[in-house]
């Protein structure tokens, strides 16, 4: 495999997907006061449910993505890199792998969350087209909320 390939999360990648966000999510433990939403998650329900993908390299899984269908958009859940591969425009790719998602299953529209305090991830939406929609507290984080409209 020379490419990474995008595929949908199988009960084999469990392990690999939970570690892959304990590892991406943990350094944000003491900005943030306590483990954030994503490493409190069930991935095995996840897999179950089919909204988790999976990015593989030749080593094996290096980052996950979270697509929950909405009615009226599609929600990107979570969103992770192995922080050895962070940098290396994976998560790009998956975040370009959703916008193909939302439009292959007739959304006009991606929504996501993040933790008020993490103004890099921010940032980085806004670089894409994400815009910013609110603010406020749910399942007691404080959250910015944020959504990009997809052209055709």
């Amino acid at each position: 495999m020379d490419e990474p390939r995008i595929r949908a999360a199988t009960s084999a990648d469990l392990s690999a997907v939970q570690q892959i966000v304990e590892d991406a999510y943990r350094h944000y433990i003491p900005r943030i006061g306590k483990p954030p939403g994503p490493m409190l998650d069930n991935y095995a329900a996840r897999v179950a449910d089919g909204v988790v993908w999976v990015i593989e390299e030749r080593s094996g899984v290096a980052g996950i993505i979270v697509l929950k269908p909405e009615p009226e958009y599609l929600l990107l859940d979570n969103i992770a890199i192995s922080p050895a591969r962070q940098g290396s425009g994976l998560g790009r790719r998956l975040l370009a792998f959703a916008e193909v998602e939302a439009r292959h299953r007739g959304y006009r529209e991606i929504r996501l969350y993040t933790h008020r305090t993490m103004t890099e991830n921010q940032r980085l939406y806004a670089a894409i087209g994400y815009e910013e929609t609110g603010r406020g507290t749910a399942h007691g984080y404080e959250r910015v909320f944020m959504r990009k409209r997809l052209t055709e």
